[in-house]
Formats: structure tokens, sequence, C-alpha cells
């Protein structure tokens, strides 16, 4: 979508000062949403809730290597951002499951863009990486 659809300035229009202000990139909305989605857990819980609704502990077993207080952090922040949905149900025990809101589901399609472009680019990157270039 361009700039003129949106009203928003495209990114690369965006006059920036040099140097940029400390303050600045702190209070950046584009800084504070990469920080949420750039952290280790936050897209495969937003891509798994995508999918379905999850319970706790379905969102538990759905990410190996996650452990119970880094998955409790990670659906608080996005709970706390408008992103996930937290219901609890009058079950005894209570049962609680967790759903993408519309904000987040608005959230897939670049994050799906960005997915897209990472794979389209790992050799290249990798390639790089190794110091060799594949770009010519």
């Amino acid at each position: 979508m361009s700039a003129a659809n949106t009203g928003v300035p495209a990114l690369l229009d965006t006059a920036l000062p040099s140097p940029v202000p400390g303050e600045e990139h702190d209070l950046c909305p584009v800084t504070d949403v990469l920080r949420r989605v750039g952290d280790k857990w936050t897209v495969l819980v937003l891509v798994l809730l995508g999918q379905r609704p999850h319970r706790f502990n379905e969102l538990r077993r759905g990410i190996e290597a996650i452990s119970q207080r880094m998955l409790t952090r990670t659906l608080r922040g996005l709970a706390e951002d408008g992103l996930v949905r937290r219901e609890v149900f009058p079950t005894n025990p209570p049962s609680v499951e967790y759903s993408l809101t519309p904000l987040g589901r608005s959230l897939l399609e670049p994050i799906s863009a960005l997915a897209a472009w990472a794979v389209a680019h790992q050799p290249s990157i990798a390639a790089h990486r190794r110091g060799e270039s594949l770009d010519g």
C-alpha cells in the first residue's frame, strides 16, 4: 500500500535528524513494535494464535523450548498491547483461552511479508556471512 493511500509517510521518505536523538528513537512507534515482535517468542505465539485460539498449555506444548514463565510474560505483553485476548471461562478449575484480537490479526500480514522476504533472501544472507556474495 502506498503512503498516499494510508496517510502514513513511507519509511524512506521520513527525514531523520543526524544524529537521531536517543529519546526520539526510544519513543518511536516503529521501534516500539519492533521491540515487541523482535523478541524470541512473540512471532511464534502470534502465528500459532493466528491459526486458532489456544489454551495456555496447548501453546506451551506447541513451542517446545519456551518456559512457562516466558510464555506467561509474552502473552501478558501481547494482551497489554491489545494484540491478544485472554478469555477466562467459568469452569472448575477456570480455563483460559488466548486468541488474536483484530489488531493482532492485522499484524499477521506484515509479519508474513517479512517471513517471505527472510526465506527468499536467506541464501544471500548466509553467503554474506561466509564472506561470499550471491548478489554479484
